[in-house]
């Protein structure tokens, strides 16, 4: 089985609605990284005449830092990134609200079914298959809990806090292919049968994945381009899976190339990232130039008596032209 989806880079204006976001996550300031993430995505909303919303992924809450997400948005405004509208956390209840009840429609399409396995039982089963997946790649899940016939959970059992929940592919013998095409790195094809494999939509400690915040959230704030570190091109597949089930429409996704660290890693809290200095407008400006380099533009005012807005501005242009 092949899904695929038609968005292919078009231009943009006002009128067409374009709705863009940066959707970090608080765990630490903002680093080289997430700057460049940042201005990419705002440059982009801004060349398209469109919004540019802030949402803090805070889904998993025992990773994140607190205040770290005020820090954020301090760093943002001190380069200039003003948002549109109010800033989204995802641990409100609201947003816990839509997650609950996107899980549930999930439930009565028969389409997820609970999860005891570890980590270490997937290891286990992979092994006895002769699988050995490398480090820093995900293991696909062996089907291991996937009943023979998929039905839809009763509340008592749906609720049950110590259980996983996945959700499972459309078919246990043909595969699905995923297609899409994003705007910096052309046409994508993921399996996601022979790649990932059933995946969880909720955890075992009760707390809902990435992978389904982010869909129902950017349908909820009718996010119509998404631009985003590249290190998450893997989850697409997935995402535009899971939109095209719960009858979603899909962004247009671009991809932007990471930064990386002295050891060829991305940055990141993991790898001792240092945060961005911002505590002068002259040491943002120069942040913001960092990234900017990063991300290909070239020939921005470079003077000390260029201000942040007027840099700004130069970028929109040169990102639309470069667009």
């Amino acid at each position: 089985m092949i899904l695929a989806v038609s968005n292919l880079k078009t231009p943009s204006s006002p009128s067409d609605g374009y709705c863009g976001r940066f959707a970090p996550s608080p765990t630490g300031p903002l680093h080289a990284g997430s700057l460049a993430t940042a201005l990419g995505s705002w440059l982009d909303a801004r060349a398209h005449g469109g919004q540019w919303l802030v949402r803090m992924e805070d889904i998993d809450t025992p990773r994140c830092i607190p205040q770290a997400g005020e820090t954020i948005l301090e760093q943002l405004q001190a380069c200039g990134l003003y948002w549109d509208g109010e800033v989204s956390w995802q641990s409100h209840i609201g947003q816990q609200k839509r997650y609950q009840a996107a899980l549930e429609h999930l439930n009565t399409l028969q389409a997820l079914y609970p999860c005891t396995c570890s980590r270490q039982t997937i290891t286990n089963t992979l092994a006895a298959q002769g699988i050995v997946t490398p480090r820093n790649q995900e293991q696909v899940y062996p089907g291991s809990c996937r009943p023979r016939q998929m039905l839809a959970y009763s509340s008592a059992e749906f609720t049950n806090p110590s259980t996983a929940w996945r959700l499972a592919l459309s078919s246990n013998t043909e595969d699905l292919q995923v297609r899409f095409t994003d705007q910096r790195l052309g046409p994508q094809l993921q399996n996601l049968t022979g790649e990932v494999g059933d995946f969880v939509v909720k955890r075992s400690d009760g707390l809902f994945t990435y992978q389904l915040a982010v869909v129902v959230d950017d349908a909820s704030q009718g996010i119509t381009h998404i631009v985003r570190g590249e290190d998450l091109l893997s989850n697409t597949a997935r995402q535009i899976y899971l939109q095209t089930i719960l009858g979603y429409p899909t962004p247009q996704y671009l991809h932007l190339p990471l930064v990386l660290d002295a050891h060829g890693e991305k940055l990141s809290k993991q790898t001792l990232a240092t945060g961005i200095q911002t505590d002068t407008p002259q040491q943002a400006l120069n942040e913001l130039r960092k990234a900017a380099t990063h991300l290909g533009l070239h020939h921005l005012p470079s003077g000390d008596d260029v201000t942040t807005a007027e840099w700004l501005l130069a970028a929109t242009h040169a990102w639309t032209e470069m667009a």
